[in-house]
């Protein structure tokens, strides 16, 4: 149930981004002909008046086709209202609005929780909470006899508070001791024991860590508190994205710390089974994680295409040849394609090692 819930998300942020590229088209008055999610075989198909409207077996992505390069279109090839006869600021709008549509969506999920759910309030209580464990064999955690539910009071001596200063300050801990012991202070069942951990090479034990709090929700006193409360939680997963993206680009964050699809579903899943509002909570973040992969000026990516529409003004609306705009684009989807199956193959693999858990 809860892999159909992760699934159904991911496909809920292709079509919002895909919408935005329809809408901003239409709204223009601007051809299109072709509105698909996912690529491959076609599962459902409507002909609409002006528009294709697809359904296909892969839901990896989605895009929304022109009839400016359709051999078979009965558009003639001056008509104002092809893309490619547009001012640059109209297709700048359509292709960016793509991305646009993933941001502004991420604000609403975040506004409508609190508007639905409540306002969070959490209570916090000593300790870490270890939320999942590894199942790897070599995991430092499990063979240290670790669970999930346990609560990691203290390390080395030092007490930790069960917020995100002591998750940060256990996490460091553990990193700063790569490959020598630590000692932890573990309640499980109002028992309190005492084990040493050795973390690996890479400064890791395998767990999952979150602060020791029970949340609770209170309904929202007014409108001004539930734009308040979700604008705050939007700037975190704004701030969070910024970060991972730093961490990603200055190599504090390697591959195996960057999910394809398969971990996304993965990890989605195990959030939605603890609380579903951690799945819109992760629904928000994600679409704001596309937003800013989608405008890197990458070939075949939103960024690409206005990184050519910025060449085109600089040469004074004079645009690349076709044929090397077709080979920069043709080379990024080879190489979007490549990462993306590496990444399905990375994340398959996790899942096999560690019994379905996504952790590292």
């Amino acid at each position: 149930m809860f892999v159909l819930a992760a699934i159904l998300v991911l496909g809920v942020l292709i079509v919002v981004h895909e919408l935005g590229h329809f809408l901003a088209a239409r709204l223009q008055g601007i051809h299109v002909n072709r509105f698909s999610i996912g690529f491959g075989p076609v599962l459902l198909r409507y002909q609409g008046p002006q528009t294709e409207y697809a359904l296909r077996a892969l839901p990896l992505g989605g895009y929304v086709g022109f009839p400016d390069d359709d051999p078979d279109s009965k558009i003639p090839a001056d008509d104002p209202d092809l893309l490619k006869n547009r001012p640059i600021l109209d297709r700048a709008i359509v292709i960016s609005a793509g991305v646009i549509a993933n941001i502004v969506f991420a604000y609403m999920i975040m506004v409508g929780v609190i508007f639905f759910a409540g306002v969070p309030e959490a209570k916090e209580q000593p300790g870490i909470l270890v939320q999942q464990v590894a199942k790897e064999v070599s995991s430092a955690a499990a063979q240290a006899g670790i669970k999930a539910g346990d609560v990691v009071l203290a390390v080395d001596g030092k007490a930790l508070a069960g917020n995100t200063a002591g998750v940060d300050q256990l996490r460091r801990a553990i990193e700063s001791h790569a490959g020598r012991p630590l000692t932890f202070a573990v309640e499980r069942d109002k028992e309190r024991r005492t084990v040493q951990i050795v973390p690996d090479a890479n400064g890791k034990i395998g767990v999952s860590l979150v602060p020791n709090q029970t949340v609770e929700r209170r309904p929202a006193r007014d409108l001004g508190e539930v734009f308040q409360q979700g604008s705050e939680g939007f700037g975190r997963i704004i701030g969070l994205t910024v970060e991972n993206f730093r961490m990603l680009f200055t190599g504090r964050a390697g591959l195996n710390e960057v999910a394809g699809p398969v971990g996304i579903v993965a990890m989605t899943a195990n959030l939605a089974e603890s609380d579903i509002n951690n799945l819109f909570f992760l629904a928000a973040l994600i679409s704001v994680n596309l937003a800013v992969i989608n405008i890197l000026p990458l070939p075949a990516l939103d960024g690409g295409h206005l990184a050519f529409l910025l060449i085109e003004a600089i040469r004074g609306g004079k645009p690349l040849p076709n044929n090397i705009q077709e080979k920069v684009m043709q080379t990024g989807l080879v190489v979007l394609l490549g990462l993306a199956l590496l990444l399905i193959f990375k994340d398959s693999l996790t899942l096999l090692r560690n019994g379905g858990s996504m952790l590292p």
